[in-house]
């Protein structure tokens, strides 16, 4: 089964940026509907922050609208996270993942935002 592999997470002040990047090993991204950004905090359930459809629309969660921007490279098989004005309330562990869950979760990448 595809497990996505995410990178590009880190320990960031709050109202700083980071990029996640996230590869979808030997399958097409743009054959799948659309692809997702997820985060799971400790204690919280696993919720999806952000989103984006073959056709190139977005969609994100309110408390990400306006700071976070995803975008896909399909030559690449690439889904990336722009993180722009971080809160320590970000701080969780990203996931991608194709909106219909096809793929194994993956490792994930830590971001922890200090205030």
């Amino acid at each position: 089964q595809v497990q996505p592999v995410e990178s590009g997470g880190g320990l960031v002040q709050a109202g700083g940026s980071l990029r996640l990047s996230c590869v979808a090993s030997g399958r097409t991204i743009s054959s799948v509907v659309g692809m997702g950004w997820y985060r799971q905090a400790p204690g919280n359930k696993r919720e999806l922050v952000a989103s984006i459809t073959r056709g190139g629309s977005t969609n994100y969660a309110d408390s990400v609208r306006g700071r976070f921007t995803i975008s896909r490279d399909n030559g690449k098989n690439t889904v990336h996270l722009q993180m722009s004005s971080l809160k320590p309330e970000d701080t969780a562990v990203y996931y991608c993942n194709a909106l219909d869950l096809r793929y194994a979760w993956g490792q994930g990448t830590q971001v922890t935002v200090s205030s």
